[in-house]
């Protein structure tokens, strides 16, 4: 469709106007959630010594290599270890040490038995045992130091977020700290003399205002922090006195990026469009929903985004261009969302010329054979819909339609 930039080509400027944010060094509490600047190197091996796998004996593996239920070892206990000593018994042959999951094992002992491989188990695990049968091999359920990682490996690389496995893994390489980049500061402007809060008594012509809540909820989805969220009517002053408030370098805590939604087309009160257009470029994206984008930067260099208003295309446009925005200022090593290939359960149209990103479900009643149906009919406006969308179908602008069981690509975003 002639006069319609790709979206490939508005994502690329978006980008390399993307600043990289600074640094800082945040303790392991604070670090949920944050995209590490410099990699992780461990502390101390992991594990930090030979350790128990299992609750048993530390022996000899030459002591018990011929143990089976008809020829029962006996072994006397000499030791118990309980997880936490710092103990190391000797052992002589014909020697145990009653062990726990772990416990460091002994220098002297090579083999962990199980409870269960002997005759009395825990209930009679003092004294003298019965060993019934052999440790699979030399070194059987011994955890062995550094088996994971020694003292100085790499154990994240910069450019991931801190997820809960992520920072379970810097506390057990021994770290307390971590740098991470700073969150990007955004605000969030919601445009629109028809908009209210949600709740409030409705006249004829008034919607409740949602495209804030939804925009500073994703915002926040992508590390950033949000630091003002409001609506403001289709008055020039109004938008001007508000940018101005959040972009002020003088203020505590100047946003990093302002997010509009509204005002952006091609209608007599785009307050967005007419109020900034010395400073963002307005353009046509190939692209369903989300056709209008505004893009620029002040001069302080805050990111100015312009989305259009109806809430699915709000939605999809900052999925599409502000969330790699986000990321790519916090320097995360993947920006994008990931996508699965599945089947269509249902046809659908679509637009001619244009890229479509059609809010889906997923149906899994077959784990072997998901399939992808549409979460709305596909207008821009139905926010309802909407809030059942787990994923977006993205088809290709020289698609001209999707038929049930066509194959289309899915963009995960829950």
């Amino acid at each position: 469709m002639s006069g319609l930039r790709t979206v490939e080509e508005h994502l690329a400027d978006v980008l390399a106007a993307a600043p990289a944010l600074p640094g800082e060094r945040v303790s392991l509490a604070e670090a949920h959630g944050r995209t590490l600047r410099e990699p992780v190197r461990a502390a101390v091996d992991i594990p930090v010594f030979d350790n128990s796998a299992m609750d048993g004996f530390a022996v000899r593996f030459a002591d018990v290599t011929d143990a089976a239920a008809d020829a029962p070892l006996t072994l006397q206990v000499v030791a118990d270890l309980p997880a936490g000593t710092a103990a190391d018994p000797n052992l002589a042959p014909g020697e145990a040490a009653r062990i726990m999951t772990g416990s460091p094992v002994p220098s002297d002992a090579d083999a962990i038995v199980p409870f269960e491989d002997t005759a009395g188990g825990l209930a009679d695990s003092l004294g003298s045992i019965s060993v019934l049968r052999a440790p699979r091999a030399l070194g059987a359920h011994i955890r062995r130091a550094g088996e994971d990682a020694r003292a100085g490996a790499e154990v994240l690389t910069a450019g991931v977020v801190l997820g809960p496995l992520q920072v379970a893994a810097v506390a057990a390489s021994g770290v307390a700290d971590v740098v991470v980049s700073r969150r990007p500061r955004v605000a969030v402007i919601s445009t629109g003399s028809e908009l209210v809060e949600p709740g409030a008594t409705l006249r004829r012509g008034q919607i409740p205002e949602s495209n804030s809540v939804l925009l500073a909820a994703l915002a926040a989805e992508a590390g950033a922090e949000v630091v003002r969220r409001t609506s403001v009517p289709d008055e020039p002053g109004d938008l001007d006195a508000v940018l101005a408030e959040v972009t002020d370098p003088r203020s505590a805590q100047p946003a990093d990026v302002v997010v509009f939604s509204g005002g952006v087309s091609a209608g007599a009160y785009e307050v967005v469009k007419t109020t900034l257009s010395r400073t963002m470029t307005f353009s046509k994206v190939a692209m369903q929903p989300g056709k209008p984008q505004g893009f620029g930067r002040l001069p302080s260099g805050a990111l100015l985004f312009g989305l259009p208003g109806n809430p699915v295309s709000a939605a999809v446009s900052f999925e599409v261009f502000v969330r790699p925005a986000l990321l790519r200022m916090q320097r995360r090593r993947v920006l994008d969302h990931p996508v699965l290939t599945l089947p269509a359960a249902t046809g659908w149209r679509t637009p001619p010329g244009r890229r479509q990103y059609l809010p889906v479900t997923i149906d899994r009643t077959d784990p072997r054979a998901w399939r992808v149906i549409p979460a709305t009919s596909g207008g821009s406006h139905l926010a309802g819909g909407l809030g059942r969308a787990e994923a977006y179908a993205v088809v290709p602008a020289e698609i001209d339609a999707v038929a049930a069981g066509d194959l289309v690509d899915v963009m995960l975003i829950t």
